[in-house]
């Protein structure tokens, strides 16, 4: 009786379904599984319903209405979870501790290098004719200037990074 009750309804659900579904702000297919699963839960518990298409009518209306209920108590997601990182203390020490290990190590470049460094990490975002001439050189000797300063500091933490 599952078999052919299912089969003569199917086409209604799917109509019924995707009737009510916009409204509901959900798929069709998943008011018609939630019915489906209502369906065989009666089943399960010998109560066939007595009237199998007007039944299912309102069960899609009702799971309809419980979508719609549920969306109304859900607030959206509006990030990622994984951006909680973002106030993780651990975290945020070690990169802390980072920035420290980094500011140290510019600190001990040759020449002009750490002023160089420090200007390009700068949070005021100065322009490279800015950088050239607070520094005194000119702009087009700059990019090689950076070049060599970001090998001495990479040479510098090569070591430091290894021994961790």
């Amino acid at each position: 009786m599952t078999h052919e009750l299912v089969t003569a309804l199917s086409p209604l659900l799917t109509a019924e379904a995707a009737a009510e579904a916009y409204a509901s702000g959900t798929e069709p297919a998943d008011l018609e599984q939630a019915v489906w699963l209502r369906l065989l839960e009666r089943l399960d518990a010998q109560d066939p319903p007595h009237d199998p298409p007007g039944w299912l009518r309102r069960a899609v209306r009702t799971e309809a209405r419980r979508t719609r209920r549920t969306a109304r108590h859900e607030t959206p997601l509006t990030g990622d979870p994984a951006d909680g990182a973002a106030h993780d203390p651990e975290l945020l020490a070690l990169a802390a501790a980072r920035r420290h290990a980094l500011r140290d190590a510019v600190r001990r470049l040759p020449g002009r290098c750490p002023r160089l460094l420090d200007a390009l990490l700068s949070p005021n975002d100065p322009t490279y004719r800015e950088i050239a001439g607070e520094l005194g050189i000119s702009q087009g000797g700059l990019g090689p200037e950076r070049s060599r300063c970001l090998g001495c500091l990479r040479r510098l933490l090569t070591p430091e990074v290894a021994a961790r």
